[in-house]
């Protein structure tokens, strides 16, 4: 019963310590989802170890990929990886949360809030400071990400075509997915523990 008792506490525990961290999280990101992966990548990957950082490029790359905002998926993504489906709905309310009230604030109590100077001038500050968290967040990304040629390749040709063609986005996604299956080497699976006392039995009966 004492267990019991400890396992609930300890599980309610962890649902608020992520309702409270993307709270955080989404109060102190400006920019949007790729601003958003230094922050990431300090408080979940370096503070609290609840992924690496190649997880988080996993969660970035399928966030990317499914509808809705980049930054408010990765939060469901490792919300779920924690805690479930229930840690998924609370990381992602603890990320919204601060927003829709800053936003419900400013709209209620000035109508033209973006027309005061102060604010134009403290817009052209942050846009400054997003720029650089962006470019930031691109050359970690690429440290990751660009590990041998294949993937020097893709990169340079998705460059191109999004620099010189109209194409979607989207479609550049589902493109590069393509080229990776195509030209990334195939690797075998691990053997699990069972497999490996198998294969170890089958010899020895062999011999």
């Amino acid at each position: 019963m004492g267990d019991s008792n400890v396992t609930r506490r300890s599980g309610k525990n962890q649902l608020l310590d992520l309702y409270l961290t993307f709270a955080k999280i989404g109060a102190t990101t400006i920019g949007g989802g790729y601003a958003m992966l230094p922050v990431l990548q300090d408080e979940i990957v370096t503070k609290r170890g609840w992924a690496t950082e190649s997880e988080i490029m996993d969660y970035y790359a399928i966030g990317q990929c499914t509808p809705g905002i980049i930054a408010v998926n990765t939060s469901t993504f490792i919300g779920y990886r924690k805690a479930g489906i229930l840690g998924g709905v609370l990381a992602t309310l603890g990320f919204v949360t601060p927003s829709i009230i800053i936003i419900t604030i400013i709209a209620f109590f000035l109508q033209n809030f973006a027309e005061y100077p102060v604010v134009q001038h403290a817009f052209n500050g942050i846009r400054a400071c997003v720029c650089v968290l962006i470019l930031d967040a691109v050359l970690k990304l690429g440290k990751k990400a660009l590990t041998d040629y294949r993937c020097v390749l893709i990169f340079v040709a998705v460059l191109a075509a999004a620099l010189f063609t109209p194409l979607s986005p989207v479609l550049f996604v589902i493109l590069a997915g393509v080229a990776g299956v195509i030209l990334m080497p195939r690797k075998k699976p691990e053997k699990t523990g069972d497999e490996k006392a198998s294969d170890a039995g089958g010899k020895e009966g062999t011999s």
